[in-house]
């Protein structure tokens, strides 16, 4: 088959669509996405994104390679039920049999972070659809590891910007107590000062929390003018709620993989309304300039995958969107030789879904400020807001 689904435990196929007919051996790529578990609302559209690039790839004929000849694709999907030993077993798995060439994720930091050593000792290029900075610096330590979503650095510094520009200067921090929760507030630590703002409480809570009004409770005891919620969902709207249902008057910027329709369906209207955010274009498109670079690569995106599969998509699928486009380019230069494709992508510059990307040896994330909009809950739906 062209696309497994599989379970990273089980190891069960389901065959979902033919390699095509090409005259060269298939190129293989894995991927790494979390269909099930507590980050599904990542993992569902990275599937679907892969499998439609699937079908774009199927019908075309393959990808052109050095020979001249068109080569299938076989991209490889393994659902890491969001866990991280899991994802470590599933990689094993890519890069001894089928004996993939590259592979595409994981779908959060925690479960990249966790794969690294395994992929790094292999000697396979693997570009991550998640957010910390870790999972590509140091580079001399990352030689082998690349990413497509946003720096934690990006997302907290354009939120402090903004802090600023509302005169905010005492912040309350609620974050996720994972990898990723973690590593946002070692950049809130480092970034806060340049902004001369103060972080006079820091709060965690653990994945699957459903209610987090002890922690807010003690926020509300502090003279903080501003709350940062930093997590995906369903913990970023579940805060959300509790500080609304408690009667705290204060901003929130909820951060992190609160820009989706869930957010407000979750939280509750009342409760969202006003959220802000710094986001990735994708669900603003209407909303950009003509002359952004990144327009017309959004808009057929979205109609694309509109088309497949009756509704929009969100940042978490544009993320699978840009590695599995940048893999390709790499491979239709290079071939599937592994060590090959690494260096290809050290060169790499892409305007994608996700942003606009200038990848090079010191640099494995080099996604530019301007891929980064503001974003606010007004009436009851996320729009984009000029800064």
């Amino acid at each position: 088959p062209a696309t497994e689904n599989q379970s990273a435990a089980s190891g069960t196929a389901a065959e979902s669509s033919q390699a095509p007919a090409g005259g060269g051996e298939p190129y293989r790529i894995g991927a790494l996405v979390s269909i099930t578990g507590g980050a599904s609302v990542l993992g569902a559209p990275q599937r679907n994104t892969l499998e439609m690039l699937q079908d774009e790839i199927d019908a075309a004929g393959g990808v052109k390679g050095l020979d001249g000849n068109l080569h299938p694709v076989e991209v490889i999907i393994y659902d890491t039920e969001s866990e991280e030993t899991k994802a470590v077993l599933a990689a094993k798995k890519l890069i001894e049999k089928p004996h993939v060439s590259i592979i595409l994720g994981p779908s959060t930091s925690g479960e990249s972070l966790a794969v690294l050593d395994t992929v790094q000792k292999a000697g396979i290029p693997l570009i991550s659809m998640a957010s910390s900075k870790l999972i590509v610096q140091p580079v001399e330590d990352r030689k082998w590891i690349f990413k497509v979503g946003p720096n934690d650095s990006l997302t907290v510094r354009n939120a402090l910007e903004w802090l600023k520009e509302e005169g905010h200067t005492k912040v309350a921090w609620l974050s996720i107590n994972t990898a990723y929760g973690d590593s946002g507030k070692m950049e809130l630590e480092a970034l806060a000062p340049q902004y001369g703002i103060e972080i006079v409480a820091s709060e965690r809570v653990d994945t699957g929390d459903t209610d987090m009004t002890a922690q807010l409770t003690k926020i509300r005891g502090t003279d903080a003018q501003a709350l940062m919620i930093y997590s995906i969902l369903p913990e970023v709207a579940i805060g959300t709620k509790n500080q609304y249902d408690l009667g705290m008057d204060l901003p929130v910027y909820a951060m992190g993989g609160a820009d989706h329709p869930k957010f407000v369906e979750l939280a509750g209207p009342q409760a969202a309304e006003g959220a802000r955010n710094t986001a990735a274009k994708l669900r603003y498109v209407e909303q950009l300039a003509d002359d952004d670079p990144q327009k017309p690569v959004l808009k057929a995106y979205n109609e694309q995958y509109e088309a497949a599969f009756g509704t929009r998509t969100d940042m978490f699928g544009a993320h699978a969107y840009d590695a599995l486009k940048i893999a390709l380019a790499a491979m239709e230069k290079v071939g599937p030789d592994r060590a090959a494709i690494r260096d290809e992508l050290e060169t790499t510059g892409f305007v994608g879904c996700s942003g606009v990307f200038n990848w090079s040896t010191a640099d494995h994330a080099g996604m530019a400020p301007e891929s980064m909009v503001r974003i606010q809950v007004v009436d009851g739906q996320w729009q984009m807001v000029q800064p």
